[in-house]
């Protein structure tokens, strides 16, 4: 089962994001979460309908600096369970640094292994030259430019009030020394029942790119709770093989009371 789970996730999660051409270039400040936030969530893979529980993925962020600036410094990581290592080993670990004012990403670590395939990469992004480098050279870049890590985070701080269902809202991820211009359209509120609990939830469908894993389009759907938080749900999308669903199971240190959780499992 040649499942990149873990990668997955990120990709989900980073689709979810804003408007380059709105928000994002004029910065905000952070309303979502807290120092010490840690969420975690499963992973399920399905070839003919029923979901098996293949690994766990993890996103933390603790107060930090760099070259002297406050920051934000997020974690994610990823693995698979140790009763599937033998068929295909995950082991992924994401990093990013970013601005804790504008949310500007500062620093971009990323460090995978897939199987087989193993990947370190590592970019540190110049906004005053609009540069991003990396081991492979130096790359133009935009004024509203974010990583895989730092979208996900300044997602949970858009004001969900100012679109309508149907609204694309646009950025741009910088990832494998590439910019990638994305979407995502807005689908607007529901209920929904995981297997953490029955929530009120904010629902997006995010543009995907054509790749190994996703066959590209709006064949994915994510809820983030509809409460301060805005934290991540449910993710469920077609892949090239088969299909994923990943359910938030944990959280600690959250910035403000779980309200939108209606019922408890």
């Amino acid at each position: 089962m040649k499942l990149k789970f873990y990668a997955t996730v990120l990709a989900l999660l980073a689709s979810t994001q804003l408007s380059a051409d709105s928000d994002l270039c004029g910065g905000i400040r952070n309303s979502s979460f807290t120092n010490g936030e840690r969420i975690t969530l499963k992973v399920y893979y399905s070839v003919i309908g029923l979901y098996m529980d293949a690994g766990t993925a993890t996103f933390s962020t603790t107060l930090d600096s760099y070259n002297g600036k406050p920051v934000y410094h997020s974690v994610g990581e990823g693995w698979s369970n140790s009763s599937y290592d033998w068929i295909f080993k995950v082991r992924d670990r994401y990093e990013s640094y970013y601005d804790t004012a504008s949310f500007k990403p500062y620093r971009f670590i990323r460090n995978i292994e897939e199987g087989n395939y193993k990947k370190h990469e590592n970019a540190t992004f110049d906004h005053e030259t609009k540069t991003i480098v990396t081991k492979n050279g130096v790359f133009q870049s935009k004024e509203c430019v974010q990583d895989v890590i730092s979208a996900v985070y300044y997602a949970r701080n858009i004001d969900f009030d100012k679109y309508k269902p149907n609204d694309k809202i646009y950025l741009t991820l910088f990832l494998d020394d590439e910019l990638h211009p994305m979407y995502v359209r807005y689908m607007g509120r529901e209920t929904i029942k995981t297997r953490y609990g029955k929530f009120k939830a904010i629902k997006f469908k995010p543009l995907l790119i054509k790749g190994t894993m996703f066959e590209g389009g709006e064949k994915m759907t994510v809820w983030v709770s509809d409460d301060g938080n805005r934290l991540p749900l449910r993710i469920e999308s077609e892949i090239v093989v088969g299909s994923v669903k990943v359910d938030m199971m944990g959280y600690r240190n959250l910035r403000y009371p779980l309200t939108s959780m209606l019922k408890f499992r």
